[in-house]
């Protein structure tokens, strides 16, 4: 008789209380191989400064950060004494290291819904809410916020050459109709014979 199978445990919760700690007391991981330029230190604090401090920093029991080393430069910059905190409580060392990778790596795989997004950004805007505060620099929003490029109706597929191309090709032209001839009688003015002029002799006559 085959043993019935087992669903995986799911881990413990290694975090689930929020604390306050002094922010000298939190120690940035010096491995920490994840950059942080000063123009999204400063777009951190400015939406900390917005929005407040909704994302607890994780650090080991020991004080050192495992996630949210931008959250804790962008407190420094805005004065505060004290920030909320998780603790990812027996974690080994391993597994410290590795969510320190996976926390910034998993978040980059991601995307957007460009129509969704263009939606509630050109709402936002209507609303008045500065767009700086969501973090796209003003090249992206303007990009984000134009309307999208119209792609040309494909053809029917029993469309004539005239219907595919906008004008008739020159492979269809009729030489009966009035134009035609008209130009015609300007290239014999010329000396240009229409029916010569195929392939040596495309030079019209008494040229060098």
């Amino acid at each position: 008789m085959a043993k019935p199978k087992t669903q995986p445990r799911a881990a413990a919760w290694p975090a689930d209380k929020i604390e306050r700690w002094p922010v000298d007391d939190i120690v940035p991981y010096e491995r920490n191989a994840r950059l942080h330029s000063p123009e999204q230190i400063d777009q951190i604090a400015r939406s900390i400064r917005e929005f407040g401090f909704t994302m607890p920093i994780l650090v080991a029991e020991g004080g050192t950060i495992i996630a949210g080393h931008g959250r804790l430069e962008a407190a420094k910059k805005l004065g505060l004494d004290e920030v909320p905190v998780i603790i990812a409580r027996g974690w080994t060392d391993e597994q410290r290291r590795a969510y320190t990778i996976a926390d910034n790596q998993i978040a980059l795989n991601s995307t957007w819904d460009d129509d969704l997004l263009r939606v509630e950004l050109g709402n936002l805007g209507a609303d008045e809410f500065d767009l700086g505060l969501l973090g796209f620099d003003s090249k992206s929003l303007a990009g984000l916020l134009a309307a999208p490029e119209q792609e040309p109706e494909p053809a029917p597929p029993n469309a004539t050459l005239a219907e595919r191309f906008g004008i008739p090709p020159f492979t269809v032209l009729r030489a009966a109709e009035g134009w035609w001839q008209d130009r015609k009688r300007a290239w014999l003015a010329l000396g240009i014979q229409s029916e010569l002029g195929r392939g040596e002799q495309l030079i019209p006559n008494g040229g060098g």
